[in-house]
């Protein structure tokens, strides 16, 4: 018998049955499947763009606290302008005060930071928390990606005179 022929013979009857337990059924796959792909690429690109944000405002943070200090008069002014920009860089790019530490260090070592002539590092790190992670559990904290940044300025050989 020909394909084309309207026979109402067992198997084109199982055939039509089975055309019509599937028809329709294709949309819904691709939804499911849509939904299945998406959030997780979704949430991905919003881990990603928070830890680059932080790590954009850790790297502006080394960088402008090491040129603040570097052009301050004197020591207790380099302190003063540190924890300025510290506290702006902190608003400005939301991240946790808490979470964010800053250490310096000279070189040649052993001198005092900072020091005329001497070349000042500044180290910021602090800690991103993944977006929609709840603190229960201290996952927050099992979640969390360290970030740090260094910055370099030499200072002025005449710095501290005046």
């Amino acid at each position: 018998m020909h394909p084309w022929s309207r026979s109402t013979d067992g198997a084109t009857r199982d055939r039509v049955a089975a055309d019509e337990a599937e028809r329709g059924s294709a949309a819904l796959e691709f939804i499911v499947v849509g939904l299945l792909m998406l959030v997780p690429l979704v949430y991905l690109i919003a881990a990603l763009a928070s830890i680059q944000g932080q790590s954009l405002g850790a790297e502006a943070g080394a960088r402008h606290i090491a040129r603040a200090i570097a052009t301050a008069d004197d020591a207790d002014q380099a302190e003063q302008r540190a924890e300025a920009v510290r506290a702006s860089v902190v608003a400005e790019y939301g991240l946790d005060s808490d979470a964010v530490s800053v250490s310096l260090a000279c070189r040649p070592a052993g001198a005092e930071c900072p020091a005329a002539g001497a070349t000042l590092v500044v180290t910021v790190r602090a800690t991103v928390t993944l977006p929609l992670v709840p603190p229960v559990l201290g996952l927050d904290r099992v979640t969390s990606i360290p970030i740090e940044a260094v910055a370099v300025q030499k200072v002025s050989r005449v710095w501290g005179l005046g």
